[in-house]
C-alpha cells in the first residue's frame, strides 16, 4: 500500500519559533476535520530502557510545552518517574503530516491539575477514581464495581482529583514538522537549542 504524498514546508515559509509553527499546523489540523487533532503518540522508557508507547490527548501547550494528564501509578507514569523524557507524535495523516517532540517531562502544579479536572465530565472524574490505571483486573465487573463504589462515595458533593492523578509538561528540547512530499522527498525541519536545521527523508 502505498501513498503519494502533496505539501511543502519551506525555511522561508516556517514560523520563527517552535511554538507557533505548531499553533498553525494544529489549526490546519482542527480546521480540516482530522479525528481527534490533539491526539498524540507518547513514547517512555523505563529506568532500565525498556520502551513503551500509547496515545494520549494534549490538553493545553504554550512556550513552556505541551501538557496531558494521567494516572501518575500507570505504566507512563513509573517510566517517568525512572527516565523523565519522552517523545510525541502527532500523526495527523490527512494532512501528510507529523510533529515529532523530543523533552523532558515534569508534573504540573497541583493547582493546574485542579482547575483541569473541574472541568471534566463528571463520569470521567469518577473513571479517575475508580480505575487503577495498568493494574491487572480480573473481570470487568471488577472496574464496574469500583465506579459504582466511587458513585456511592461522591453522590452529588464535589469530586477532587485523585492523589495519584495529574498532569505532565514535555518541554521540548527539539520539534520537528514532518511534510509529505512526492517521491519520498519529504520535508523535515527541525527546531533545536541551536536553531533550525534541515534533515534528509
Amino acid at each position: 500500500m502505498r501513498t503519494e504524498y502533496a505539501g511543502e514546508l519551506t525555511e522561508d515559509s516556517l514560523a520563527d519559533d517552535w511554538l507557533s509553527q505548531f499553533a498553525t499546523w494544529f489549526a490546519d489540523a482542527v480546521e480540516s476535520d482530522v479525528p481527534e487533532p490533539n491526539a498524540m503518540l507518547l513514547a517512555t522508557a523505563s529506568a532500565d530502557g525498556r520502551p513503551s508507547a500509547r496515545t494520549v490527548l494534549l490538553k493545553g501547550y504554550d512556550q513552556r510545552g505541551f501538557t496531558f494528564f494521567t494516572n501518575y501509578e500507570s505504566r507512563k507514569g513509573d517510566d517517568l518517574a525512572g527516565n523523565p523524557r519522552a517523545s510525541l507524535v502527532f500523526p495527523w495523516y490527512a494532512l501528510h503530516r507529523q510533529v515529532i517532540v523530543l523533552g523532558t517531562v515534569e508534573k504540573v502544579a497541583r493547582e493546574e491539575t485542579e482547575e483541569y479536572f473541574a472541568k471534566r465530565p463528571r463520569s470521567a472524574q469518577l473513571g479517575a477514581w475508580a480505575s487503577p490505571q495498568s493494574s491487572v483486573l480480573r473481570s470487568r465487573e471488577e472496574l464496574e464495581r469500583r465506579f459504582a463504589d466511587a458513585e456511592r462515595r461522591f453522590g452529588d458533593g464535589v469530586i477532587e482529583p485523585p492523589p495519584h492523578w495529574g498532569g505532565y509538561r514535555v518541554t521540548p528540547e527539539e520539534v520537528e514538522f514532518w511534510q509529505g512530499r512526492p517521491s519520498r522527498l519529504h520535508d523535515r525541519l527541525r527546531f533545536t537549542r541551536h536553531g533550525v536545521e534541515r534533515l534528509a527523508p
